[in-house]
């Protein structure tokens, strides 16, 4: 079981994400495009390709297929019925569907542990936090000061030591964290 603070979190780790409303519900983009939204009654609408769907529908037999004017465009599922892990794959998959190619695939770069170019994020916050960071597009300290420890926290695989150690790398820079 899982609620919209949970699903409000694994959306907006995710890079480039804004929280509006949509047709009166609560819904997620990515550059101006909806990947997720929840309505009033709790369900979870995604925005998947088929072969997405299909593994859905499988993993969830209580969700069904989103058609719109006979064409299949998402997944829709209650809340209470998908476990956390799972509910953050089906966000991340519809987030991969909608977002720009490019950066679609600095977030799988981000995933697959490379970093990026002119990174200078310290290595001892550890895989998960460079990852966190990345996936977020925060390759540089610079960028990383730009955000609270709250924010960083939020982030699913930051955590204190590794706000601390960003913290500390911050400072020898001359930065801090907003």
């Amino acid at each position: 079981m899982t609620t919209l603070s949970q699903l409000r979190k694994a959306a907006l780790a995710l890079p480039e994400v804004e929280e509006g409303t949509h047709f009166g519900m609560v819904a997620f983009s990515v550059r101006g495009k909806g990947f997720v939204s929840v309505s009033k009654d709790g369900q979870a609408q995604l925005h998947l390709p088929e072969s997405e769907v299909e593994a859905a529908e499988a993993a969830h037999p209580s969700g069904e297929r989103l058609v719109r004017m006979g064409k299949l465009i998402g997944f829709r599922v209650p809340l209470d019925d998908v476990n956390g892990k799972d509910l953050n794959a089906l966000v991340r998959a519809a987030w991969y569907c909608r977002a720009p190619k490019r950066l679609a695939a600095s977030l799988a770069a981000a995933d697959r542990g490379a970093g990026t170019a002119g990174s200078d994020l310290p290595a001892g916050i550890g895989r998960p936090a460079t990852q966190a960071l990345l996936g977020a597009g925060l390759s540089t300290l610079a960028q990383v000061a730009a955000r609270s420890e709250d924010e960083l926290l939020a982030l699913h695989g930051v955590g204190p030591k590794a706000v601390r150690i960003l913290s500390e790398a911050l400072a020898a820079e001359g930065l801090a964290l907003r």
